[in-house]
């Protein structure tokens, strides 16, 4: 059983785990949810990249391979998988998601792809994550 909770984080088999070396918005944080501007236009791209996520999971079957340490919320830390596909790897290469560069240089070049060719977020006005997180508006 599967729930996604954003476009970073899914609960599978009851377990709250966390994409390692990505971030993607945040669809609800602190009461707040984060926006982009889209062609002049608000919109909720926490909600964008969730979406994006459950389209590619659809009903196909996710496995993970997990870290051995949580992150500092004692979440899960994992890269998870459809089909052979990294999820994090397909959000940050389509845009929805960024490579979390603090930890990880694994997805920094699928974030150049997205970058150069204007995909997903790229395409929008957007403050990355970890700075919203900072000063929730």
């Amino acid at each position: 059983e599967i729930k996604i909770i954003d476009g970073d984080t899914i609960h599978l088999k009851g377990e709250k785990i966390r994409f390692s070396g990505i971030d993607a918005p945040e669809s609800y944080y602190r009461g707040k949810r984060q926006k982009c501007i889209f062609e002049k236009v608000e919109i909720y791209c926490g909600y964008w990249s969730k979406i994006i996520l459950i389209e590619k999971i659809a009903n196909n079957h996710v496995t993970c391979i997990k870290e051995k340490k949580p992150d500092q919320y004692k979440r899960i830390l994992a890269e998870c998988f459809v089909n052979n596909e990294s999820l994090s790897k397909y959000l940050v290469r389509s845009g929805y998601a960024f490579a979390y560069r603090k930890y990880s240089k694994k997805f920094i070049e699928d974030e150049e792809f997205a970058k150069v060719n204007k995909l997903g977020l790229w395409q929008t006005k957007f403050q990355f994550p970890w700075d919203f997180r900072k000063n929730p508006k």
